[in-house]
């Protein structure tokens, strides 16, 4: 016979209410009667009981992630990260793949589609504060990432100006003096104008011209595309010593157009990127990175969405996930 929560509740001496707080992983739960509750449920071997939920709620127990593309290694990995944390809610997650162009990002949130699941974690990279009326949506969404967007559904950042600023000063501490930069394209409030923002604050408080960075830019953030845009500052016979990418992908296509050109890395030019990606850990060599929390972006995210699909969500709230800089070979 299944476990029940009543059973869990009694072995743990605590009330039915808190194993179901702890189950749905409500935040105001002590760390010492969380490990209680969690230490009956694993003694016990209690599972929810998925279905029986369902019925009873009239929820599908299904969640849409809205991503660019699952062939950027960043969504792929945030993707698995969702689903993961999903999982131990006892969701299902549906990916939505948005190709990361206006008409894709909009027609997810007009999608019929939206009645199979119980709400929407988005992650537009293509909107713009325009189209920020159509965040105005009647089921439960959390909003990922760092767009002009400004509307009244929880929002889940990444510490992305902080990012860049802590790799340009550990470039600057290596000695590097004219730092490169490749993905910058785009004026607007987003994830790749604040990490730029970054590098250029670290820069001018090391007394060096931020305006004189080489740089070449890319809409899509690719390996291809960043191996073409470090091609391009050694076409235009730029000279750096440092070379940051606005992500990993860009930088390990970069490091591959440079290793084209002769060029030693780090021993000429010291590369880094920003997302922390599993190929940076394995790239020859390993990469400099800036890990941005995504399996915490990723848990934040799926508890707003639950909680407020679940009743326990007020006013809508902001967090941002603090980053840490990954030195590895790539920059010495």
């Amino acid at each position: 016979m299944a476990v029940t929560m009543r059973q869990v509740a009694s072995h743990a001496g605590v009330s039915l209410k808190t194993v179901s707080n702890v189950v749905n992983q409500y935040e105001h739960v002590s760390v010492a009667m969380r490990a209680r509750v969690m230490a009956a449920i694993d003694e016990l071997g209690y599972q929810m009981n998925v279905t029986a939920r369902n019925l009873s709620t009239g929820r599908t127990g299904m969640l849409a992630l809205a991503v660019p593309e699952l062939r950027l290694p960043y969504f792929a990995e945030l993707a698995d990260a969702v689903m993961s944390a999903a999982d131990r809610l006892g969701y299902t997650v549906l990916i939505e793949p948005t190709t990361g162009d206006p008409a894709g990002e909009l027609e997810v949130l007009r999608s019929p589609r939206r009645s199979m699941t119980d709400g929407l974690i988005y992650s537009p990279t293509a909107l713009r504060e325009a189209d920020a009326a159509a965040l105005a949506v009647d089921f439960p969404m959390v909003l990922l990432g760092e767009r002009s967007l400004r509307s009244d559904v929880d929002h889940v950042a990444m510490a992305n100006e902080a990012g860049g600023t802590m790799l340009t000063e550990h470039l600057l501490a290596r000695g590097c003096r004219r730092i490169a930069l490749i993905g910058a394209h785009d004026a607007e409030v987003g994830a790749g104008s604040l990490r730029v923002r970054g590098v250029r604050a670290a820069l001018a408080r090391a007394g060096l011209d931020p305006d004189g960075l080489p740089s070449a830019g890319s809409q899509r953030w690719s390996r291809e595309t960043g191996r073409a845009a470090a091609a391009e500052l050694l076409a235009r016979g730029e000279t750096f010593d440092a070379l940051v990418a606005l992500n990993d992908a860009m930088a390990l296509g970069a490091m591959r157009a440079l290793w084209d050109a002769g060029v030693d890395v780090p021993g000429e030019v010291r590369v880094a990127g920003f997302d922390d990606i599993e190929d940076s850990e394995y790239a020859r060599p390993s990469l400099t990175t800036v890990n941005p929390g995504r399996e915490e972006i990723a848990r934040t995210a799926v508890r707003l969405l639950v909680d407020r699909i679940e009743g326990r969500a007020d006013a809508a709230s902001e967090h941002q996930v603090p980053a840490e800089l990954v030195v590895r070979e790539s920059t010495g």
